[in-house]
């Protein structure tokens, strides 16, 4: 009512939304419409502990707005803020969940492709930009929900891997814009596009991040819908391709390429391991991160991982 989303006398219907693990999600169906409110957690909702400052609300709705005018239609419209609440109010778009495609085994590789040929537009809009970086210099929290529980945390288990002097060669990159959670779970099948989510991760840093870590979910779903390795192989293929096509700085695929077995290996022993995979499969994906190590082109991972 004070941000000026509903009317005087409209009694929204308001319902939380399941599936997130690191902020609480409303949905309110006002006269106008459907929104989303969303405000960030102070402790995320995983078996070990796993805190983060809940300013990042602040910077998610902020890269949200940036990616918007990069990309027109790649993230939801930002409708209201309240910075100091650590809240914000976006559009809700009723749109297919990429990750719900790719469980019930729909690999499409032209859509992989607009992922990638996204996400490098806002990294390539956001690249150079003085302005951006000193608005995004979050390295603490980036450090907090992304280089520690994925990087360090794993390199713990395996010590002779060198991933925690990886996080620290990612932590000191400045290039462009990341959102830092590219995930199928967080992009939306839109009629014109991808529609990205929940960029609470959101820093001005190392792209080839992003880059490494929406290709390993592609790889990791092979074990969760294995009758579909082959289209989500086929997806890992367009979506570097069209990502490189557009925008490919310095050394950022062999960046990437390092990365990606390192982020493979971190769903499995980090603090954010995936929900699908079995005793079986975290053996496989022990397997096949260990196999990509040393890659310096992500074509190389693919084949490593391949055979």
């Amino acid at each position: 009512m004070r941000a000026g989303l509903a009317a005087p006398g409209d009694a929204p219907a308001v319902r939380a939304l399941s599936g997130g693990v690191s902020s609480d999600i409303w949905r309110a169906d006002l006269a106008r419409g459907p929104v989303c409110v969303k405000r960030a957690l102070p402790r995320l909702r995983v078996a070990e502990l796993w805190e983060a400052p809940i300013e990042r609300n602040r910077y998610e709705r902020l890269w949200l707005e940036t990616a918007a005018r990069a990309v027109p239609g790649a993230a939801p419209r930002v409708l209201a803020h309240d910075d100091a609440a650590g809240l914000f109010a976006m559009e809700c778009l009723d749109y297919p969940l990429w990750k719900n495609e790719l469980r019930e085994g729909r690999a499409d590789p032209a859509f992989a492709a607009q992922v990638g040929a996204s996400l490098a537009g806002i990294h390539a809009a956001s690249a150079g930009r003085e302005d951006l970086a000193r608005l995004f210099a979050t390295d603490d929290i980036f450090y907090a929900i992304r280089l520690e529980p994925y990087l360090v945390a794993t390199a713990r288990k395996h010590p002779d891997l060198g991933l925690e002097q990886l996080s620290q060669s990612t932590a000191k990159t400045r290039i462009a814009l990341v959102h830092g959670d590219v995930s199928p779970k967080n992009i939306l099948v839109g009629p014109r596009g991808p529609v990205f989510l929940d960029a609470e991760c959101a820093w001005y840093g190392d792209p080839a991040f992003d880059l490494a870590f929406c290709l390993n979910h592609l790889l990791l779903k092979c074990a969760w819908v294995p009758k579909a390795t082959e289209g989500f192989l086929a997806c890992f293929r367009a979506l570097s391709s069209a990502y490189l096509e557009k925008f490919s700085p310095g050394n950022i695929e062999e960046r990437a390429a390092k990365l990606l077995p390192a982020l493979h290996l971190a769903r499995v022993d980090g603090k954010s391991p995936v929900e699908y995979l079995d005793e079986e499969g975290k053996a496989l994906a022990r397997a096949k991160a260990r196999a990509m190590m040393g890659a310096k082109t992500l074509t190389e991972a693919w084949r490593r991982f391949s055979t």
